[in-house]
């Protein structure tokens, strides 16, 4: 969005013909996206902007926006083992911790990269084609 916003109006049809995706996908993710507070959405043509400061918005913002854990968890697998299963009854011992651990290590690394990252990204890209 902060690439076009001096050149374009910046909508759901404009984004989802950058990514070429229908823009309904683009209108529901919109949506969660406002919903969480990042973005406000003009109505019709309006338009799209940011609530923050790019360098206030992290990925894990973005996330938690789009992908939200409904309990928390993002590995979620064998939800009744069979506990007459040695395998079923200890699955859940054997792999939670570890599960949860790599899950808040890949939270840890989302919040340490921001929009601005991927706009200061997105210009050195630009630059290169130019």
């Amino acid at each position: 969005m902060d690439t076009f916003k001096d050149e374009h109006k910046v909508t759901s049809a404009f984004l989802a013909a950058s990514i070429n995706t229908n823009p309904v996908i683009i209108r529901k993710i919109l949506t969660q996206l406002k919903n969480a507070g990042l973005i406000n959405v003009i109505r019709g043509t309006g338009g799209i902007e940011l609530t923050r400061d790019l360098k206030d918005i992290t990925f894990y913002d973005v996330y938690q926006a789009i992908e939200p854990l409904e309990d928390g968890n993002l590995f979620r697998f064998h939800e009744a083992p069979n506990p007459e299963c040695p395998v079923g009854r200890n699955i859940h011992s054997l792999l939670d911790d570890k599960l949860k651990s790599i899950q808040e290590a890949m939270e840890s690394e989302m919040k340490k990269y921001t929009l601005n990252d991927l706009r200061s990204g997105m210009q050195a890209l630009l630059a290169k084609e130019a």
